[in-house]
């Protein structure tokens, strides 16, 4: 049986006060349709997704979305109303029974979770809602706003989506529906709990991420919770490593010790060619952009080709930023922010030419400064906004752009720092380089690769 990831982009953003339709607003870089399409299109139990758009831009999201989305297959006109688009995806299946999800496109945020316990839920039901407990109490009120009553909140839920139905039950559900002159629903499951009252609406729980993109507020949280979004790293085994690194060549920025040396020295074992730079072993100053210039194309000139340039290099000077010196300053953020800068711009013609990884590193400091922080903080935080704008302008080139956080490391940047600490409290630079390794050998971009200790990695 099939299971179908239908987009409802039929919205106008009348709400939101714009001239285009909602879906094709740009949250973190990329249209809130595009999100959408990329969570159902990467999603391994979705076999075929189908947008249906706003009546006149079939041809602009065709342009946008491109053949970047495997598994995209239609692109069709909505209707009017959400019950008339329903109705064109129904007529739009030439099958007899499939899964289908049906999920508004200004949702951008749902995740692989929901979608797999939708998919999942329809193995036992016909029909399945995705929803969360209200926090808030609700209240009926009659047309004079006089409240009628008050629902017991601990039976109260908020409807989100996808909606999955069993693609018979839908069109059952439709079928009698359209019998009906007085007919309106703003959902499809309200479609199957009226006029298929036998049929059972299992929920499953959704997310307070998945939110709605309604109000103009709602584009501003959007974009925040994209900006905040982190995944751990996909682990892969030692062979799996090894498969992934043979002929492939990397250079390590920050390479003399911690987490750096760390990554050199997995990536040489597993069958990679390291090519390792620092200040204390090879004299390299990661801030200068010359001297990266200069040591990328020797690489270049002797392996021919690289494959990913990894920016471990970081220096961490606790204390309030009114004590701090203007050489510590300058130095704080040549190291953390201005180097990633200049090996970005080093590293793009090597890594255009192999579609190869640049990968750099952030602190957990990063979503919100902290006192003794303040360089270190923000300019891991403008690390961050550097990975994400980059993965989105280098897209075309094959550049695949990340950034790991660790937790705290055990690496002697934060013993210079911190001093001892009680064991057991920090993670490995191995696990760190371990991770890091797992990420280069992805086809991951743009995210944020949290490093935990609960990790496998």
């Amino acid at each position: 049986m099939k299971t179908y990831g239908v987009v409802l982009a039929g919205g106008v953003g009348a709400r939101l006060g714009l001239s285009v339709p909602k879906q094709m607003v740009k949250v973190a870089g990329k249209t809130i349709l595009e999100h959408t399409v990329a969570a159902f299109d990467s999603h391994p139990l979705i076999d075929e997704v189908i947008v249906m758009i706003t009546a006149g831009w079939t041809e602009r999201v065709a342009t946008l979305l491109g053949n970047r989305f495997t598994k995209l297959t239609l692109i069709l006109e909505g209707g009017v109303t959400r019950n008339e688009t329903t109705r064109r995806v129904l007529e739009a299946l030439d099958t007899t029974e499939a899964k289908v999800l049906l999920h508004d496109a200004v949702r951008p945020l749902v995740d692989e979770r929901i979608i797999t316990d939708c998919i999942q839920a329809l193995n036992h039901h016909e029909a399945v809602d995705v929803v969360i407990p209200s926090s808030d109490t609700v209240v009926m009120v009659d047309d004079d706003e006089v409240i009628t009553r008050i629902p017991d909140r601990s039976r109260v839920r908020r409807g989100q989506t996808p909606q999955a139905f069993k693609l018979s039950t839908l069109r059952s559900a439709y079928a009698r529906a359209i019998e009906d002159p007085y007919f309106h629903a703003t959902d499809d499951c309200g479609v199957v709990v009226r006029y298929l009252p036998d049929v059972e609406v299992k929920c499953v729980l959704g997310s307070e991420n998945n939110i709605k993109v309604t109000h103009p507020v709602d584009l501003t949280i959007a974009d925040k919770l994209f900006q905040l979004a982190t995944q751990a790293a996909p682990a892969k085994s030692f062979e799996q490593l090894a498969a992934e690194l043979a002929g492939k060549v990397i250079v390590v920025l920050g390479g003399s010790y911690g987490i750096g040396a760390e990554i050199s020295r997995i990536a040489k074992t597993a069958g990679g060619t390291v090519v390792a730079h620092g200040r204390s072993s090879t004299g390299l100053h990661v801030q200068d952009l010359g001297a990266i210039e200069t040591a990328l194309n020797a690489v270049r000139n002797d392996h021919g080709r690289i494959d990913a340039v990894v920016l471990t290099a970081g220096v961490l000077k606790v204390g309030p930023l009114a004590n701090t010196s203007p050489d510590e300053i300058n130095q704080s953020i040549a190291v953390n922010y201005t180097a990633a800068v200049n090996v970005a711009r080093a590293a793009y013609p090597h890594l255009a030419a192999t579609g190869g990884h640049l990968l750099l590193f952030t602190s957990s400091s990063y979503t919100r400064g902290r006192e003794n922080y303040a360089l270190y903080s923000s300019s891991k935080a403008a690390v961050v906004n550097l990975t994400q704008a980059l993965s989105e302008e280098w897209a075309s080139d094959g550049i695949k752009v990340n950034v790991v956080n660790p937790e705290r490391t055990d690496t002697p940047m934060r013993h210079n720092a911190f001093g001892e600490e009680p064991a057991g409290t920090l993670l490995s630079a191995e696990q760190v380089a371990q991770a890091s390794l797992d990420v280069i050998t992805s086809d991951l971009t743009g995210i944020v690769v949290d490093v935990r200790r609960s990790n496998p990695a």
